[in-house]
């Protein structure tokens, strides 16, 4: 039964030890949340002549998603943002760092199919039909093209956290010619590779704090992750310790203030949070043979910049996993930017640097 792994299902490959963040029934503070929202909404309202501020529901693979748009200048280059999880919808989470961002760019957040608003709205059965990597790649490449027809710009660039990275290549790599540059944020890249450098990289860490036990429970799952499937019993463990030793958010034993944000979103209802974790529960089973086929070290070369933005504390998405590639590969320009105070969660945990960074090494290769 799905529901006896709900920690680990929530974000597998985000690795995320987390179980649902919203109790069944709406919280008594729901009325505080109602108060707080429209407060952060106000603040955050785009009022310049030439801003754009749209959340709207549009076709994606004969699929209702949902989008938001948001820049405090249409002439910003375009930036999409594609979430991790499967099923870790951003766009009710972004809030705290994104106003920022818009600036400098015309910001395109979505609700992949299988998750917050676009499960609420199309419902499980619709939602799960095409739950596929190749048909979320396909939503996305339409995404681009909606977005691009939309917004007058020829080119967009990519940015994907985690397993987001997985379709977010996908789709770059069958239409180059629309990104202006790739922008990796925690990729995973290779899910068994992630999965065996993560478990070495616990064990080191358990070994260096004599955590008896700690050392005790990964031992007894070894070998992780082994072949074949991957139970999830073991994942259990292998998330708990990530997250216990911040190699999910730097220097903390939760990601609290990341699964929260959510309850804040001037975008999100209550019935939306509850979705995302809902989102977790059917996206990961439904696209595990996905993942674990999923192997984007094989792509020797690409027509558009990359760059890959790591949290020096990552165990999550292990750095070692993804240096090798990055040196490799053959792009007309590459980049690895380190957030030192970082894990797995940059863009929450380091919001000014994480800006800078996409204003210094991202906007300049980014055109319209």
């Amino acid at each position: 039964m799905i529901e006896k792994f709900l920690p680990a299902v929530v974000l597998f490959v985000a690795g995320l030890a987390a179980a649902a963040d919203e109790p069944v029934a709406p919280p008594p503070a729901e009325p505080a949340y109602a108060t707080v929202r429209p407060m952060i909404a106000e603040q955050q309202r785009l009022v310049a002549p030439n801003a754009i501020e749209v959340s709207e529901a549009v076709e994606l693979g004969g699929l209702k998603q949902w989008i938001t748009i948001r820049g405090a200048d249409k002439a910003n280059p375009v930036l999409i943002y594609v979430h991790g999880g499967p099923g870790a919808a951003e766009m009710g989470r972004s809030w705290p760092y994104q106003r920022g961002w818009e600036d400098f760019f015309t910001v395109v957040q979505w609700d992949q199919r299988g998750t917050a608003k676009t499960l609420r709205a199309g419902g499980e059965a619709a939602n799960k039909a095409e739950l596929t990597r190749e048909r979320m790649a396909k939503d996305l490449v339409e995404l681009m093209a909606l977005v691009r027809q939309r917004l007058g710009v020829e080119r967009v660039v990519l940015l994907g956290h985690s397993w987001g990275n997985v379709i977010g290549l996908d789709a770059a790599m069958a239409r180059p010619e629309w990104v202006s540059a790739y922008v990796g944020v925690g990729p995973l890249l290779a899910l068994q590779a992630n999965e065996k450098a993560q478990y070495e990289g616990l064990l080191a860490e358990a070994r260096k704090r004599k955590d008896a036990t700690a050392l005790a429970e990964l031992e007894a799952i070894a070998p992780y992750p082994g072949e074949g499937d991957i139970p999830f019993a073991k994942v259990n463990v292998a998330r708990k310790w990530v997250q216990a030793y911040g190699g999910l958010a730097a220097y903390r034993d939760n990601a609290n203030f990341y699964f929260r944000a959510a309850r804040l979103s001037p975008y999100y209802e209550f019935e939306d949070r509850l979705a995302i974790d809902a989102g977790g529960q059917l996206s990961v089973p439904a696209l595990l043979p996905d993942m674990k086929r999923a192997d984007h070290r094989r792509i020797p070369e690409t027509r558009f910049p990359v760059l890959m933005f790591l949290g020096r504390h990552d165990l999550t998405t292990p750095a070692s996993v993804i240096e090798p590639w990055l040196t490799q590969l053959k792009a007309p320009a590459k980049k690895l930017v380190w957030f030192e105070h970082s894990a797995h969660l940059a863009p929450h945990e380091e919001p000014g640097r994480f800006l800078v960074a996409l204003v210094e090494h991202v906007r300049p290769l980014a055109s319209r």
